[in-house]
């Protein structure tokens, strides 16, 4: 079973038009997030994203941007003891459990 972070909550960006099919990115994801199809980078599973950096850092063109940091990693942690959906406590009224 592959590993889920939160759900359309990565930073994770790319220009294809920058890209130019170099394949670092797949290279150095720890999580496949990245495949490569029709001479360039793709992102197949942006929820796999653990925003660790280093796909933005390998990228030669800057295609790929990515604000690396720990994310809600509480939260993840806890959805693995509990087996329930990870929930940030990150709300409008400033009630973060452990969002920035």
């Amino acid at each position: 079973m592959r590993h889920r972070y939160l759900k359309n909550v990565a930073t994770l960006a790319f220009d294809e038009g920058k890209c130019i099919g170099c394949e670092r990115c797949t290279e150095v994801c720890p999580h496949g997030v990245f495949d490569m199809g029709d001479g360039i980078a793709r992102i197949v599973d942006r929820d796999a994203c653990m925003e660790c950096g280093a796909c933005a850092l390998n990228c030669p063109t800057s295609a790929i941007e990515v604000n690396a940091g720990t994310g809600c990693a509480a939260a993840i942690i806890m959805s693995w003891f509990t087996g329930k959906e990870p929930i940030c406590g990150c709300s409008d009224d400033g009630d973060s459990v452990c969002c920035g």
